[in-house]
């Protein structure tokens, strides 16, 4: 059982110097910008760092509209795990009245994709290959699963060795390690708080914690009968949720990278993990109901025998769909040597290894770059430090427990959120700008003075973004 610490732990914050930074947000009068023609209502200011006026963002650019999946390139991977007893059609638009599919029960699940049932007594390749003779394009419905650490049993989180009882009071070490503080500092000099753009969890079912019944604006479930029903007891998406979201400066519990703002909680991995078609049907509602970030701490390594870029083709098509107008970040996985998992090896997501204790080095366990797998990191940020050597409890993450309580973990599954509460305080601090605008300057922005690895630096990113 993971080890829960008291209701009553307490976070520390570093306290907040406004005069400190007033200096970027003001400090003399600036010449007066050009009139635009016809502008529009003008929304929240921008703090621009260095001037001294508050600069107006422009009207948020239309959301552009979901495009049908296109055909693909990649070859289905029948040995990858999948959801058994069903293929998904990706040309959908094709089927007309086709008489292979007469008496197959089929769902359509938008985007031009269809569900179809294999019919009983034929292996899914076996009518995946007779679809596919009939020009239909198919694959699996790929099986997908959390990316917390690996099971074992020492590890905070798995339950496995009694920790020694004394009370020790954790705090949140890796918000000072992100320079989340700072960032916050800067926003509030700025006269703003540090609040976060709609920001969509895709994850496990995320529980009625204490830290987050205020910050849930809206739930949905995807799982279907093969998930294995909600996760509530290992509380991954409520961790996953806690750290882009904790409710800040309540007085209670712990801080998550943003203090306030919308957050979309999809259920999409059930007991038993989450499926292609969960996953993509989530990314598309996250897109229709405005996410600007979407966090996706969950993924699958590829098979031997799969392209770099997965052959999920009907994922891949909702992932891009969905960078076009959010901000989507992925946590890498939790193999050192199986490179970067999928959906974080996807060219339009930010993919996120994981700091261990050392500032130097990749965790031992986080994914990374391989010889077969060249697909680099995007971004590292804090995730625990796991089973690695030397690894002690002050070394884990502080994160939120199902129930209402706190518990220690690691794994790529909890760097990834401090990720997307760096693009949430971005997109909320200037919404002028677009979701690869905000992706190049939080990527951009990364420290790298340290062993070369592209570190998550919070404040930076939040200035780069007010630029």
């Amino acid at each position: 059982m993971p080890t829960l610490l008291p209701r009553s732990v307490s976070r520390t914050l570093l306290p907040l110097s406004l005069a400190l930074l007033l200096a970027a947000c003001g400090g003399g009068p600036a010449p007066a910008p050009e009139p635009a023609p016809a502008p529009p209502p003008p929304p929240a200011p921008v703090c621009a760092q260095g001037e001294s006026a508050l600069v107006q963002a422009p009207q948020v650019p239309a959301q552009p509209q979901r495009e049908p999946v296109e055909a693909a390139v990649a070859a289905p991977v029948w040995s990858a795990p999948h959801v058994p007893g069903r293929v998904l059609i990706v040309n959908a638009a094709r089927l007309q009245a086709q008489d292979i599919l007469r008496g197959v029960q089929t769902r359509t699940l938008g985007a031009g994709v269809t569900l179809a049932q294999t019919p009983a007594g034929e292996a899914d390749a076996a009518f995946a290959a007779r679809l596919q003779a009939q020009g239909l394009q198919v694959q699996p419905d790929y099986l997908y699963g959390p990316l917390a650490n690996p099971n074992d049993p020492g590890v905070p989180g798995n339950g496995g060795v009694a920790l020694v009882a004394g009370g020790v009071a954790y705090t949140q070490t890796y918000l000072n390690r992100i320079q989340a503080p700072a960032a916050w500092t800067f926003l509030q000099a700025c006269g703003k708080t540090p609040v976060a753009a709609k920001t969509a969890i895709l994850d496990a079912r995320v529980d009625n914690h204490p830290d987050l019944v205020a910050r849930i604006a809206e739930r949905a479930s995807f799982l279907t009968p093969e998930a294995g029903g909600s996760d509530i007891q290992t509380g991954h998406g409520t961790a996953s949720a806690g750290l882009v979201g904790a409710t800040t400066n309540n007085g209670a519990g712990l801080a998550g990278v943003t203090w306030s703002g919308p957050l979309m909680a999809l259920e999409v991995l059930g007991t038993q993990g989450g499926s292609t078609s969960s996953l993509a049907q989530a990314l598309n509602a996250a897109v229709d109901g405005g996410a600007k970030v979407i966090n996706l701490s969950l993924g699958r390594p590829l098979e031997a025998n799969e392209p770099a870029g997965s052959g999920d083709q009907v994922l891949g098509a909702a992932l891009t769909n969905a960078a076009k107008s959010a901000v989507v970040v992925a946590a890498a996985g939790n193999t050192a040597g199986d490179g970067v998992y999928f959906p974080a090896s996807h060219p339009d997501v930010v993919a996120v290894g994981a700091l261990g204790t050392s500032e130097a080095a990749l965790a031992c366990y986080s994914a990374r770059p391989s010889t077969a797998r060249p697909r680099g990191l995007n971004l590292v940020a804090p995730g625990g430090a796991g089973n690695c050597a030397g690894a002690t409890n002050a070394g884990q993450m502080l994160i939120l427990a199902a129930g209402g309580g706190y518990t220690l973990s690691a794994g790529t599954s909890f760097a990834a959120p401090l990720v997307s509460g760096a693009a949430a305080l971005m997109r909320a601090a200037n919404p002028a700008l677009t979701a690869a605008e905000t992706r190049q300057r939080l990527v951009d922005s990364a420290n790298t003075s340290v062993a070369g690895l592209p570190r998550l630096d919070v404040n930076a990113a939040v200035r780069a973004a007010t630029r």
